[in-house]
């Protein structure tokens, strides 16, 4: 397949941060080939599909580091309630009730959202993940994919899967889809999964080349009891399980709370902190400490975590509450520039993810990018695209996302998803988890 998109401006995201105004870009199968102001840099190019780029931006695709995609289920299921009672009274209670195809069908209203705000890449976290499988082979995706484990009895377990069963879909999905699934190990957290299978993950994991993703250090309280259980911080002790020796990155969710010596831990390791903002402010958590992080080497990337939390999965409100947070918490305008919030939602999370190719826009690299409409009014005057992209732009704005060259949304139209069956089964089986009539949205009444 050759596409050729003509007279497009484009943010490369490359290391001298380039606004390219007027160029062309030209895809052959799953790389971009050309760019530059002639039609081609080698001709003749015969096209398959040619897009007209005017008055539209290009730029490279979203990933989303850290979420759990099956949960737009629960969206709205648990609101203004503080964290311990949001999990415990209510998400664990409608996930109690979780069947294997509800995880399909979540996750592909999840894609749906993803693809239509320009993302096409996700690290997902949590059960029954060949069905997550299932739906990134078939919507054109690319994932990171990590079945999530508590370390316990099977009793515990969703599904009642067991370790191995865990290790077997790493195994068994690594590198499917031609390369665009990857696999991690997923142990919960270390104040859900011991040591002793902390060690196993990591033994697993280092026997498969694989990477792990796992919640990390997300409360003063884990800090707490962890050093009086070990003696270690949280950090420390997923470090001394061997998890942050990988071959492959390994994703560390949150780091709400760090100790001094945490951030020389993280820094010397090949670990990325999924940064999910929006959830922290909605379950009134502690921000954690992003400037002292990337200040210290530590490697960050934005991510939106699931959708019952911060209730969407749009990166383009994740960049925009990060900036704007950072800047009022540190009475510093400076903070965090539009290009490197960018990166944070592109480049970051796609390197953490094992696609390292990813993020940015030059020829012969992935083409994974996406075309945004320059023409509503919260778009002009045109002076700063890249800011324009941060703190205005809308998911309305995306015309097009193509994901190795492969495009999968096109001006209001999901080419790879039947959105309207989507739709039916992913509101029947949310109704069915909470017990609630499938009417119930013409009959509720705000309080």
């Amino acid at each position: 397949m050759r596409t050729l998109i003509t007279g497009v401006t484009a943010i490369t995201l490359d290391e001298n941060n380039c606004i390219l105004p007027h160029v062309n870009i030209a895809i052959e199968d799953e790389n971009i080939v050309a760019m530059g102001e002639e039609p081609c840099d080698f001709l003749p190019f015969s096209t398959d599909a040619v897009v007209d780029g005017e008055e539209l931006l290009a730029l490279p695709a979203f990933f989303n580091a850290h979420t759990h995609a099956a949960m737009t289920l629960e969206r709205g299921w648990a609101e203004d309630l503080p964290f311990e009672r949001w999990l415990n009274e209510k998400i664990w209670a409608a996930e109690s009730m979780l069947e294997e195809e509800d995880v399909y069908w979540g996750a592909a209203l999840a894609a749906s959202e993803m693809i239509r705000s320009g993302c096409v890449g996700f690290a997902d976290h949590y059960f029954w993940m060949e069905q997550v499988a299932r739906l990134v082979e078939e919507c054109g995706m690319k994932a990171l994919l990590a079945w999530c484990h508590f370390g316990g009895s099977l009793s515990q377990e969703l599904g009642h899967r067991s370790f191995a069963d865990t290790i077997a879909f790493a195994q068994n999905w690594n590198a499917a889809a031609g390369g665009r699934i990857r696999t991690a190990v997923g142990p919960h957290s270390p104040y859900m999964d011991p040591p002793d299978v902390l060690r196993r993950f990591a033994s697993e994991a280092a026997r498969l080349g694989i990477g792990a993703h796992l919640h990390l250090s997300e409360s003063q309280q884990q800090v707490d009891e962890s050093l009086a259980r070990y003696g270690l911080t949280p950090v420390a002790q997923v470090a001394a399980s061997g998890l942050f020796n990988l071959l492959q990155p390994t994703l560390a969710a949150h780091c709400n709370v760090l100790q001094e010596q945490d951030y020389a831990i993280l820094a010397g390791k090949v670990v990325y902190v999924a940064h999910t903002p929006k959830t922290y402010q909605k379950l009134a958590m502690r921000m954690p400490p992003l400037q002292q992080m990337i200040d210290g080497s530590v490697r960050v990337a934005l991510g939106t975590d699931g959708p019952a939390s911060n209730s969407d999965l749009n990166l383009l409100e994740v960049m925009r509450l990060t900036g704007l947070y950072q800047k009022g918490y540190q009475a510093d305008a400076t903070a965090l520039p539009v290009t490197q919030l960018l990166k944070l939602a592109t480049q970051a999370p796609a390197m953490a993810m094992g696609f390292t190719r990813s993020g940015v826009l030059a020829p012969g690299r992935p083409a994974d990018l996406i075309l945004l409409d320059t023409r509503a009014p919260h778009w002009l005057p045109h002076h700063n695209l890249a800011a324009s992209v941060v703190y205005t732009a809308h998911p309305e704005d995306v015309a097009y996302v193509w994901c190795s060259g492969r495009l999968l949304y096109q001006r209001g139209e999901f080419l790879t998803l039947d959105y309207e069956r989507i739709r039916w089964e992913a509101e029947h089986r949310a109704m069915r988890m909470v017990g609630k009539p499938l009417n119930a949205m013409r009959t509720t009444r705000l309080e």
